[in-house]
């Protein structure tokens, strides 16, 4: 209960600005459309109807069709439940592995401590997309591929952060007090480290999914992230511009809805974060 009540509380907050509530209201519907996709969706995303090819909206298709006569307002929605899934199971593998790997350089000695910071530095000098292409070249374009490159390409950001919240926190009285007691490192570790660290990682997970839900559509578009016929706003943008000629309907929906999405999850981040943290929110304000 204390737990559901902070985070009440801490939603009135992200609402009692503008940019808050927008971004607040657009994360839920987005949401809202990735979960209840079946339920909301008018037709089939991938049923065929060439003989409805580029069909102007109507209705019974809101938004038209693509050049196979599929709805593009069911493919939209289908599109949102996509990103989702990538945004959300990348960012809680790489927020698990960065904390984790974060946790233990801080603890272990300095020769293992530089070893975990220099493979973050590794990892870190990769960019998502030419590290897809070398993994895409190995075992071919899958949605579960695009899932393990933006988790890895996001470890060391969550790696570092994680480290550097231990540090500050490992000398606090409370820590100290408890390893007198006898309390052994892994409770120390569970018990006290981790709900204290939680908070900032899960703020910079807000801010990250909006990235992530662009590298996963530039590498659908590029060709690199899920298979059709499986409905991404990347591929729908892609398969729209090949067609640009015959109709910018296709286009412009996919990229409306790719554009609000992540601009409503960066009004939102940066609102919890200013929420959250006082001191940030006085020097935006």
């Amino acid at each position: 209960m204390r737990g559901l009540a902070l985070v009440v509380a801490t939603l009135r907050q992200v609402c009692g600005s503008l940019t808050g509530a927008v971004g607040l209201a657009i994360v839920a519907m987005v949401l809202a459309c990735a979960v209840f996709a079946p339920w909301l969706a008018t037709h089939d995303p991938d049923a065929l109807d060439v003989l409805n090819r580029f069909s102007a909206p109507s209705g019974a298709h809101w938004l038209g069709t693509d050049q196979l006569g599929r709805d593009l307002y069911s493919r939209m929605v289908h599109g949102a439940a996509v990103a989702m899934q990538v945004a959300l199971s990348s960012i809680a593998i790489a927020l698990t592995l960065g904390m984790t790997l974060g946790i233990l350089a801080a603890y272990l000695p300095a020769r293992s401590e530089r070893f975990v910071l220099i493979v973050f530095d590794v990892i870190a000098s990769f960019p998502s997309l030419v590290l897809a292409l070398a993994v895409v070249a190995v075992f071919g374009p899958s949605t579960l591929i695009v899932v393990i490159v933006v988790a890895v390409t996001l470890v060391p950001h969550f790696g570092r952060v994680a480290r550097s919240q231990v540090l500050t926190l490992k000398s606090a009285p409370f820590l100290e007090a408890e390893r007198i007691l006898g309390a052994s490192w892994p409770r120390v570790v569970f018990y006290h480290v981790m709900p204290n660290i939680l908070g900032p990682l899960v703020i910079l997970a807000s801010m990250d999914i909006p990235v992530v839900i662009t590298i996963e559509a530039g590498l659908s578009f590029l060709g690199l992230g899920v298979r059709p016929p499986l409905a991404s706003w990347g591929s729908l943008i892609q398969d729209g511009y090949q067609y640009l000629s015959e109709s910018w309907v296709p286009v412009v929906v996919s990229s409306v809805a790719l554009g609000v999405a992540t601009l409503g999850f960066t009004l939102f981040g940066e609102a919890l974060r200013d929420a959250v943290d006082p001191r940030i929110g006085r020097e935006h304000g």
